[in-house]
C-alpha cells in the first residue's frame, strides 16, 4: 500500500467506520483530528468522540483543538508532514487547515452531489421522496461542499427505508469510495471534475435538522407524511402532539400507507383493535412505533393495550 502520509478528521460512526477501514487496508494515517470530548449521559461523564476510540485504539496519534486557527494546533498539524487529508463529518475548516498537505484535502459527502449540499443529506433526501442516494468524494474548497468531485456510488432508497436504514448503508459504502478515490489520487489515474459540469438546475439542500423542523404537519398527503417520518428516524425523529387531554410531545419512528380513504364524517384519529391511523390530507396513515413522551418507544398495539383515555392529534 501507498506511504503517502494522511490526516483523518472526523467525529461520528459514520466517519469511524471509515477510519478503520483505512487502517485495515494499510493505509499510511499518521494522525487524527476531532473534537474535544464533552460530558454526555446523566453522569456528565467526558465522553470521547467514535473517531478517537478508534485512534487510540490503533495507537494513533490525536489532536482534539478547541479552535482550527489556533497556532499551537496548526503547528502540530503541520509536523505530522502529511501529503493529504481525509475528512469526514466534522466541523467547517478555514483555509488555512484545508489547504494545507500538498496533494489537498478530500471530503466524504452522503448524497450524490452537487444535490443535498448541507449537514444533514440523508435525511433530507428521504423527506424529498427521493428513489435514490449515494456518497460523493470530493476535494474541500472555500465553499461549503462545492469542491471537484472525484467519485460517486449509487444505492437505491427502498420505500420502507428510513435514515438510520441508509446511513448505515452508506456509511459501508462511502469507507469503500473513500479508499478507492485515495488510490486513484495517489496513483495519479482519477480526474476531478467540477461540479459546474452538472446539472444545477432544480437543486436541493439539506440543511441543519432542529427539533422544530421536525414536527408532523398531519395536512400533507400521507405519502408526504410517511417520507417525513421515516427521513427523521430514529433520529432526530418527527414528533406530532397528542392531546390524553393533556398535552403530549410524542415521536413517531414508523408508519405505512393504509390506502384507507377519508370522509366528512370519520374521525382525525381511527383506532380498530390493535392498529392506530392518523387522517393526513387524502387518507389515514397507519403508525406502526411511536414514543410518548416520558415513556419508552413501543409498537402502536402496546401504545392502545396501554391507553387509558381517549385522545386526539393537535393538527
Amino acid at each position: 500500500m501507498t506511504n503517502k502520509r494522511i490526516v483523518f478528521m472526523g467525529t461520528p460512526e459514520f466517519a469511524a467506520h471509515c477510519l478503520s477501514t483505512l487502517i485495515d487496508q494499510k493505509f499510511n494515517v499518521v494522525g487524527v483530528v476531532t473534537v474535544a470530548d464533552k460530558p454526555a449521559g446523566r453522569g456528565q461523564q467526558m465522553q470521547e468522540s467514535a473517531v478517537k476510540k478508534v485512534a487510540l485504539a490503533n495507537n494513533l496519534h490525536v489532536l482534539q483543538p478547541i479552535k482550527l486557527r489556533d497556532e499551537d494546533f496548526l503547528n502540530a498539524l503541520r509536523a505530522w508532514n502529511a501529503d493529504l487529508f481525509v475528512v469526514i463529518a466534522f466541523r467547517m475548516l478555514p483555509e488555512v487547515v484545508w489547504n494545507m498537505p500538498p496533494m489537498g484535502s478530500i471530503n466524504l459527502h452522503g448524497s450524490l452531489l452537487p444535490q443535498f449540499r448541507g449537514a444533514a443529506p440523508i435525511n433530507h433526501a428521504i423527506i424529498a421522496g427521493e428513489k435514490e442516494t449515494g456518497v460523493t468524494t470530493f476535494f474541500i474548497e472555500q465553499e461549503i461542499d462545492m469542491g471537484k468531485i472525484l467519485m460517486q456510488e449509487r444505492t437505491p432508497i427502498g420505500v420502507k427505508e428510513n435514515a438510520g436504514e441508509i446511513h448505515d448503508r452508506l456509511m459501508q459504502i462511502g469507507a469503500n469510495l473513500v479508499c478507492t478515490t485515495l488510490n486513484g489520487v495517489f496513483e495519479g489515474t482519477l480526474k476531478s471534475k467540477s461540479q459546474d459540469e452538472f446539472d444545477l438546475n432544480n437543486l436541493k439542500h439539506a440543511p441543519k435538522i432542529f427539533k422544530s423542523d421536525c414536527e408532523i404537519n398531519w395536512q400533507n398527503s400521507a405519502q408526504v407524511v410517511h417520507d417525513f417520518i421515516r427521513g427523521l428516524s430514529p433520529y432526530p425523529a418527527a414528533w406530532t402532539t397528542f392531546l390524553m387531554p393533556e398535552a403530549k410531545t410524542t415521536k413517531i419512528f414508523k408508519t405505512q400507507k393504509s390506502g384507507r380513504q377519508i370522509s366528512a364524517q370519520m374521525p382525525p384519529v381511527l383506532i380498530e383493535k390493535d392498529q392506530l391511523f392518523i387522517a393526513c390530507a387524502d387518507e389515514y396513515l397507519e403508525v406502526i412505533e411511536l414514543q410518548l413522551e416520558g415513556k419508552k418507544r413501543v409498537t402502536a398495539d402496546e401504545f392502545l393495550r396501554g391507553l387509558r383515555h381517549s385522545f386526539s392529534v393537535l393538527q
